[in-house]
């Protein structure tokens, strides 16, 4: 029976725990399968590593430490901006996300910390940052024409 590999494509189903056991992300509940070539670095590296030599229908649990996973907070991350720097008819909510272009032009994701009637303060840090999470993976298919069987 036909293992992952680096290079394989590959479809997969996920359930993103804090070791609590609250659930953060589960693909099954978005209706929607992650699909993805192995070895490519777009996922965390321990969730990727796993996938190495799972067989189709496979069920895996992975434990990830926060820095094997989205590291820790960086305190450079959390900026102040001018309030003027967002639309006049934006609403400001601490704890909403807001998304916006960097200096170049690049998508910036941030969440509100606090505001003023002068300032936002954003932070950039990734919502999982300083977090230990789980994964629960099932893999539901290897696309065979991705290797040799």
């Amino acid at each position: 029976m036909k293992t992952v590999e680096n290079g394989n494509a590959v479809k997969l189903h996920y359930k993103g725990t804090f070791p609590n056991g609250e659930v953060f992300d589960d693909s099954r509940e978005r209706g929607e399968m992650m699909e993805l070539l192995v070895g490519a670095g777009r996922l965390l590296k321990g969730f990727e590593n796993a996938l190495i030599g799972m067989k189709e229908g496979d069920v895996k649990t992975i434990n990830l430490t926060a820095d094997e996973a989205y590291g820790q907070p960086v305190e450079a991350a959390v900026l102040t901006v001018p309030k003027g720097s967002f639309p006049p008819e934006f609403e400001f909510k601490v704890g909403g996300r807001v998304q916006g272009a960097g200096p170049m032009g690049q998508p910036v994701l941030a969440e509100i910390v606090s505001f003023t009637d002068e300032e936002v303060t954003l932070d950039h840090n990734h919502p999982l940052a300083g977090k230990d999470i789980n994964f629960e993976i099932e893999l539901v298919e290897i696309d065979k024409s991705t290797s040799e069987e």
